[in-house]
């Protein structure tokens, strides 16, 4: 494995509340991948491999993503794979894909449609099947008994929640969720699994995301300003939820550690609960000058299984504009920060 890998463009759907389209996201895919492509002047005959990351629970039939290729056309023929997970997880793959040799140029996708099904209770398929699964906790259940230990640890407060909150709402007045407030007026607000209020929850989101990757050879013919992947990790923690503390993620900090973060001045990360962004700050060891989450994070928007990504998209972004020169993005995947990536990225030239 010798060849650097760099992102080289990004293109997400309007994340919404709901959408008419079916639950295999071709409607949502097609133009972004257009787009993504058009970015960088790629047909999709210049892709060597194309990687996507879903789920059938959540869409409600098997073997979804093979519907979704439709997306992509029948011809010219392609190099597909597939991760039942976060597609930040499908990215990961397609970068080992580059670093082997085997092809210069990758297109990663996501999508999910939260609006067909109940969420909430979706989530609960995740959880150990033995002793929790079958008791269906809920996800926003579940994310509020960790809230509930932290304040009771004294690690983070409801106020610091809040003010989590009216940042990351305030933060993009094109994401489905754009609220001026302040933390003041939401901590007056009701609960809705005490401790979280609405606005300490994620939305239910439509949404998809485009990511293209190539060689830092390739990279360098295509944008003038790649954003390099320097260091991209994933750790994973048990499913039993009483066998980790849920107050920490050492799993974040394994792999924060093995990316090397240091000297990181913006981050997006994937934190669909306000004490979970507090959390991840904590184990990245981000101070007050790094900027967190300009995009407003998932807390502005949630497409499940697309969201991962598109902080990685996002932080790509900031980092080929110039406006970070080195930018760290994180994503997550399972109950309660069970599984954790983390993608260090820096401007090349």
């Amino acid at each position: 494995m010798s060849s650097d890998v760099a992102i080289v463009s990004f293109a997400q759907a309007p994340n919404v509340r709901a959408t008419h389209g079916t639950t295999n996201g071709v409607e949502m895919l097609v133009p972004i991948i257009q787009k993504a492509l058009a970015n960088v002047h790629l047909s999709k005959k210049d892709i060597g491999f194309w990687c996507s990351g879903s789920s059938d629970y959540l869409a409600g039939r098997a073997f979804s993503f093979i519907a979704a290729v439709d997306a992509i056309g029948a011809f010219p023929p392609i190099n597909e794979s597939h991760v039942e997970a976060d597609a930040a997880w499908a990215l990961y793959e397609a970068w080992v894909k580059i670093r082997t040799g085997e092809v210069d140029t990758a297109l990663v996708y996501g999508f999910g449609k939260s609006s067909a099904g109940q969420l909430r209770r979706v989530l609960a398929m995740q959880l150990d099947p033995y002793l929790v699964g079958p008791l269906w906790p809920d996800s926003v259940s579940v994310a509020g008994l960790q809230a509930r230990l932290g304040i009771d640890g004294r690690l983070w407060s409801e106020r610091a929640m809040a003010e989590v909150a009216a940042r990351s709402r305030a933060a993009d007045p094109g994401a489905q969720i754009h609220e001026l407030v302040t933390a003041d007026e939401l901590f007056e607000r009701p609960y809705v699994a005490d401790p979280l209020r609405a606005h300490d929850c994620a939305p239910i989101t439509d949404g998809a995301a485009v990511v293209v990757l190539a060689s830092a050879e390739r990279a360098r013919e295509l944008t003038p300003r790649p954003a390099l992947i320097t260091g991209i990790e994933h750790r994973v923690e048990s499913s039993h939820l009483t066998a980790r503390n849920l107050t920490t993620s050492p799993s974040t900090v394994a792999a924060a550690k093995a990316a090397g973060v240091d000297g990181v001045t913006l981050a997006e990360l994937h934190a669909p609960f306000t004490h979970q962004e507090i959390l991840l700050r904590q184990a990245l060891g981000l101070g007050d000058e790094v900027t967190v989450n300009p995009s407003g994070g998932a807390l502005a928007g949630n497409p499940m299984f697309a969201a991962g990504l598109a902080r990685i998209g996002e932080a790509a972004t900031r980092v080929m504009a110039g406006d970070a020169d080195r930018a760290l993005a994180h994503a997550t995947s399972g109950p309660a920060l069970q599984q954790n990536l983390v993608c260090v990225l820096e401007g090349g030239a």
